[in-house]
């Protein structure tokens, strides 16, 4: 599952996605419909912005599916400030990926955290 407020991004990142193999569950574009469609698609693992826009971020977003769904989630980060990024790692996501995201670290890091799960 794809979760990234910035089209033009979010359609980079779902064509990364299937170039390497996989297929998209689902895709959102704000927190809330995040975990919504999380909880209706039930992907491997989530890849989620930390940044998004409405009321919930993305970290917010990935704790109400980590603790309902218990779905992996990598963050995916531009840049983000030491409060922020002390709130991401306080709920345990199975990786981070920064922007600006190459195909060969996406596919790598998706293999091993899905390699474990």
């Amino acid at each position: 599952m794809v979760v990234e407020d910035e089209g033009v991004v979010s359609i980079d990142i779902q064509n990364m996605l299937r170039n390497a193999g996989y297929e998209i569950a689902a895709v959102a574009f704000r927190g809330e419909d995040a975990v919504k469609k999380a909880a209706e698609s039930n992907p491997d693992l989530v890849l989620m912005d930390i940044g998004l826009k409405g009321e919930l971020d993305g970290i917010e977003a990935a704790r109400k599916i980590r603790d309902n769904l218990q779905i992996p989630v990598v963050f995916l980060t531009g840049f983000a400030d030491d409060a922020t990024m002390t709130r991401a790692q306080e709920i345990n996501p199975s990786g981070f990926i920064i922007k600006p995201i190459s195909e060969e670290e996406l596919k790598n890091t998706l293999d091993e955290i899905l390699k474990k799960n």
